[in-house]
């Protein structure tokens, strides 16, 4: 009978425990969902951002255009939102904020392809389905339709999945045949005249597929993690019709990585024909890091720097973009 009672007594301080920590699961799970919705940006609007490009000369090259970008853009809803989530408008609200280059990471799911950070998905709302990428393409299509003075530069990742390049290829290569003429299909670098009213495709993978000035302009740089040696910075990479400047330093905390983007800022050696392409996105050190918490201080202090008008800097991409940071960057332009 004693024997009888401990073991009964054993067990439910075990039912107990296991229930304190099904709770503390439930309650980390609900913070780590809902806290991302409060991560937000300041909404305001600049006036002239959705055609700022009407400013600029066609001959221009887009490499010779100072240009902001988002990093990770359509991870306004995405899974894991703590950790996954790097920004808190809509690809159309960044487009009319100013922004023209995206980062676009695709994994399959079965025929479609779908928007990704890791293994996580991007969703069309909180509670909403996956985001597909011929949304994706529609937005932007729709964009530049109302904005034909303007043009948008999707850098395009596979990010997830077990095709092959090629495979993956194909698949882009059928969702842009839909629209064809809604795309501007080059390998090399376009003036702004050529690209005004479309969608530039670019590529961070190999043309396993062969498909020449369809695959799109390269845009290929060796992964940039790094962290041991925060001494790095920007990096030269062939690609063939140009040379890329990059500094994509993601696993640098706040202060290594403000140095970088600085010292990128000031020592790229991109000429006329050259693409330099500047983060100020990152992660931190840790495996799985808070992007919001990183953004608020690097996007504080970068608005607070008095970039240099009239010259060339770049290509900018940011997390958690608001239209405010977008035109401190294209203002530089004129």
């Amino acid at each position: 009978m004693e024997q009888t009672k401990k073991r009964s007594g054993l067990g439910r301080r075990m039912l107990r425990v296991l229930a304190g920590l099904l709770a503390l699961l439930l309650g980390l799970a609900a913070f780590f969902t809902l806290a991302p919705l409060t991560e937000r940006v300041d909404k305001s609007s600049v006036d002239g951002s959705a055609d700022w490009m009407s400013r600029l000369n066609d001959s221009l090259l887009l490499s010779e255009i100072n240009l902001p970008g988002t990093h990770d853009s359509a991870t306004q809803y995405v899974q894991l939102a703590w950790f996954s989530k790097c920004q808190a408008l809509s690809i159309r609200e960044q487009l009319e904020a100013g922004v023209r280059y995206l980062d676009i990471r695709l994994g399959a799911d079965g025929e479609r392809l779908k928007l990704m950070h890791g293994f996580t998905n991007c969703k069309e709302s909180f509670d909403g389905s996956t985001l597909d990428f011929l949304t994706v393409a529609a937005m932007c299509n729709y964009f530049v339709s109302e904005h034909p003075t303007e043009t948008v530069i999707l850098a395009v990742k596979q990010e997830h999945g077990e095709e092959s390049v090629a495979q993956f290829q194909r698949m882009l290569d059928t969702v842009i045949n839909i629209n064809p003429r809604d795309w501007l299909l080059t390998d090399t670098i376009p003036s702004l005249g050529e690209a005004r009213g479309k969608m530039v495709l670019m590529r961070r993978y190999e043309d396993e597929a062969g498909l020449g000035e369809r695959a799109g302009i390269p845009l290929l740089w060796p992964s940039q993690k790094g962290y041991q040696d925060t001494s790095l910075n920007t990096t030269a990479v062939d690609n063939g019709s140009y040379t890329l400047w990059v500094q994509d330093r993601f696993e640098y905390n706040s202060e290594d990585k403000w140095a970088a983007f600085i010292a990128g800022l000031e020592q790229n050696g991109a000429e006329k024909g050259d693409i330099a392409l500047h983060f100020l996105s990152t992660k931190g050190t840790a495996a799985y890091g808070h992007p919001y918490a990183f953004a608020k201080d690097l996007n504080q202090r970068f608005f607070k720097t008095e970039l240099p008008e009239g010259e060339r800097i770049g290509w900018i991409v940011l997390d958690f973009v608001s239209a405010e940071l977008a035109a401190h960057i294209y203002e530089t332009n004129f």
